[in-house]
Order: C-alpha cells, then structure tokens, then sequence
C-alpha cells in the first residue's frame, strides 16, 4: 500500500511541475519571446527613433516639419557631443523637448548614444564633405544689432530672396522664412544650421549654392541669420525668449 502511494504521490508531483512548466504554452498567454521589453531596454535604432524623432522629423529622417537628419552635411556639421545634448535637453523655448531621463523624459544615456551612433552610421558620409572647409557650427559671438541687420539684408537680397521673396514672406520657390510662428519655433542656432546645411529633402540648397559659384562666408551666414532674427515678434501664447 505505501508503495503505491508513494508511486502516486510521485506522479501527481511530476504532473504539477508539468503544469508548471507548460504555463509559458497556455492559450492567450505570450511566451518568452513575445513579451513586451521594458522600454529603456530598447536599443535597436528603428524602433527608438520611429517613438521619438519620425514625428517631426520624418520618417527615415526626411520630409518632417523640422530639420533633415537623414543629411551627411549637417551630420558631418553637428558633432556627435552637440547631437547627444540635443536630444538628452531638447532645445529651451523650441518646440524641441527633452528625451534624457535626467531632463524629465524617457530615454537612457545609452538610448541616446545608440540614436546617434546609427544616425551617423546610417546617414553620414564622410566623403560628401571631402575637401570642403564647412562654416563654423556655430558663430563665435552672435550679434544681431542695427549694422548685422542691415548687412544681412544684402545678403538676403543676393542668396534667399530669389526664392523666398524680396520681403522673405514668401516667393516661387519657399514659403515665407519671416513669419512671427515660424521664427518663435526656432533657435537663432537653427537658422544659422539651415543657412549651412539646407533643407535637401525640400530642395533649399546649402551655404555653397544659394549664390552659384560663390559659397557664403561665415561672416555673411552670421549677418542674414541677424537679418532673420530681428523678425521677430511677440507671438501670444509663447513665451518670449532670445535667440
């Protein structure tokens, strides 16, 4: 009899572990493979930028509102440092949040070094700036009193109004570049980046061909971005800010 209760005491153990081994292979209920990642765990570049970045900045980081990633000039332009910090604090009083967890928002460093990391993989091209002296990244001193405007608005007039107007608000080939909503939603840094790099997935052109034949001088890219920036204005509903 104690035989035999001990061989069924030695199934019925064997059958629950199988129970319980089996649980992973129940209807409805996922497996190893298929369970969600906790999100600062992702790390595979597709998946983190389609989240964070294609919103603004295009799928395949083109064609977005805001400025191309997917552009070797201006990766080749930014260094890796300035795109980290960009993402990790955003950009103050942009429309540019801030990612980083120390910031308030969901990304680790590690998140971030990958976004960057195979963005410049990805996108960058070293030899598309083979040669090239590219204007400084940003200006060392930004002025944009009564004399940058004035001599930025001969620069306009040569290299932008052809295609934004004589007046900058619009012309056959671009929209309006001084509009009070448009200039409120960007850093002085980024139309200085623009000026550089251009808009290549909307056809605007960088700093060497906006005049054919003669690449603007950081000098002049520092005086038409002055010119652009004393546009602005009071925008109700967005805080005032510099730069």
């Amino acid at each position: 009899m104690n035989r035999r209760l001990g061989h069924a005491g030695a199934v019925a153990a064997t059958i629950v572990c199988l129970g319980f081994s089996g649980c992973d292979s129940l209807p409805g209920r996922p497996n190893a493979a298929h369970r969600e990642v906790v999100s600062s765990q992702i790390m595979a570049f597709d998946v983190l930028y389609n989240r964070n970045c294609a919103g603004c900045h295009g799928v395949d980081g083109r064609l977005g509102a805001a400025r191309t990633l997917n552009d070797p000039i201006y990766l080749a332009l930014v260094s890796a440092d300035r795109l980290r910090r960009v993402i990790g604090e955003g950009v103050r009083g942009t429309a540019m949040p801030a990612y980083g967890l120390s910031a308030g928002g969901d990304l680790t460093d590690a998140q971030i070094d990958a976004l960057v990391e195979a963005m410049l993989a990805r996108w960058g091209r070293p030899d598309a700036v083979k040669g090239l002296t590219l204007p400084p990244y940003e200006a060392p001193v930004m002025r944009t009193g009564p004399a940058e405007r004035e001599r930025g608005a001969a620069v306009y007039a040569r290299a932008c109004a052809s295609c934004h107007g004589r007046d900058g608000r619009g012309g056959p080939k671009g929209g309006s570049i001084v509009d009070p909503s448009y200039l409120s939603l960007v850093s002085d840094q980024s139309l200085r980046t623009t000026v550089i790099a251009g808009r290549p997935d909307l056809g605007k052109p960088d700093w060497r061909e906006d005049v054919p034949g003669h690449p603007l001088t950081p000098q002049e890219i520092s005086d038409v971005v002055a010119w652009l920036a004393g546009h602005r204005q009071a925008v109700r509903g967005r805080p005032a800010r510099e730069g």
